[in-house]
């Protein structure tokens, strides 16, 4: 049996795949369909143990949720949170200014105001001109007078933000020093989300494993001719953290170096006052069940539980990756990968200082209320 693909372009951009099958004789033996639609049954009988809430009290370190979230919004949220064991989400679109107070107000107002805090943001509508870093520290420090209990850095920055020349800024720019000190100076973290996927930065053939993804979502694209490489916008980011060890940084997405958890120790191993945060990687530690037990065993107190993205249906797939070690069972989202998740049946003092215990630790401004005493 042969498979044959053809690729059409729609008027949105997007590819088409069709997998038509066909005997010998080149008869079709089924209807056309995309590479979305072809989701085959695992013949794989394997004992299965979804994990429908966490088994420890989670802080959820990368959770997004616009302004003006409504009270009935957040019971809805509160409600799902008590379910799947989320004791703390920490909202990384906070804002700054009067958008962050008011959001901070609403959470505070409402039956449940231990269970949101909210991370500032930097303003890079108008560039990075002389004199922002300062503008902008200062603008922090009100912020964190407001309730801020840190700073989320968006992927714009080392990417599409521009100085005053329309140059790239790059990410240890120094203009953005007094910021970075500020940090320090209030003890609060920085989460920084540098750069994407190092397969965004390259050709989109068949030999990128996030072609499916990329084809789907052609805006994700980083073409050379356009963009630095990943490797010139992750040396930009270290040099960064090695130059202001009295801040500590965040490093979103695991750094995007999940796929080579050897890389991410030696940045762990040689900058102390970094750690990691695991949101939107799960489709990289599943693969790999065995490395991953182990670099969460090396690096425990290194390691942050984030989601990103906030949906209450995707939360046990983390929790089943983590606690368990079941076998071949699907990951969330297809069109991320291919391939199947695998558990790492993480032991309870990991989970612990995954789930909780690290972000605590890190994030002075959490509420304490709702979990057990630290270890």
């Amino acid at each position: 049996m042969k498979r044959w693909i053809s690729v059409g372009v729609a008027a949105s951009v997007l590819v088409a795949v069709s997998l038509v099958a066909q005997d010998r004789r080149g008869a079709q033996l089924s209807a056309p369909m995309t590479v979305e639609d072809y989701v085959p049954r695992s013949t794989l009988i394997v004992p299965e143990h979804p994990v429908p809430s966490a088994k420890f009290p989670v802080v959820d370190v990368h959770s997004h949720h616009r302004p003006g979230l409504s009270g009935r919004q957040w019971e809805r949220i509160v409600g799902e949170m008590d379910d799947l064991n989320l004791q703390v989400l920490v909202n990384l679109s906070g804002g700054s200014g009067a958008t962050l107070a008011s959001s901070i107000e609403v959470i505070r107002r409402s039956p449940h105001p231990d269970r949101m805090v909210f991370f500032a943001n930097l303003d890079f509508s108008r560039g990075v001109t002389p004199g922002f870093g300062e503008r902008a520290a200062a603008q922090l420090r009100r912020d964190v007078e407001a309730g801020a209990v840190g700073l989320k850095i968006f992927k714009n920055f080392g990417l599409t933000v521009l100085d005053v020349s329309g140059q790239r800024v790059q990410v240890d720019d120094p203009e953005l020093v007094p910021v970075w000190e500020v940090c320090a100076t209030l003890g609060i973290p920085v989460l920084i989300h540098t750069g994407e996927p190092s397969e965004f930065f390259e050709p989109v053939d068949r030999h990128n494993e996030r072609w499916l993804e990329l084809v789907l979502r052609p805006g994700r694209r980083l073409p050379a001719d356009r963009y630095p490489s990943f490797d010139t916008i992750m040396a930009e980011r270290d040099r960064m953290f090695a130059r202001h060890p009295d801040t500590t940084f965040i490093a979103a997405h695991m750094g995007w170096h999940a796929n080579d958890l050897g890389r991410l120790g030696d940045l762990l191993d040689q900058l102390p006052n970094v750690v990691v945060g695991t949101g939107a990687i799960l489709y990289e530690l599943g693969r790999q069940p065995r490395t991953a037990k182990a670099f969460f065993e090396q690096y425990a107190d290194r390691v942050l539980f984030g989601k990103d993205s906030y949906r209450a249906e995707e939360f046990p797939y983390y929790w089943r990756t983590f606690e368990t070690e079941d076998e071949y069972f699907d990951y969330y989202r297809r069109y991320h990968a291919f391939w199947k998740l695998y558990g790492l049946g993480l032991s309870d003092d990991v989970l612990r200082k995954v789930y909780y215990e690290n972000a605590l630790r890190v994030v002075p401004g959490i509420p304490r209320n709702g979990f057990p005493p630290l270890h």
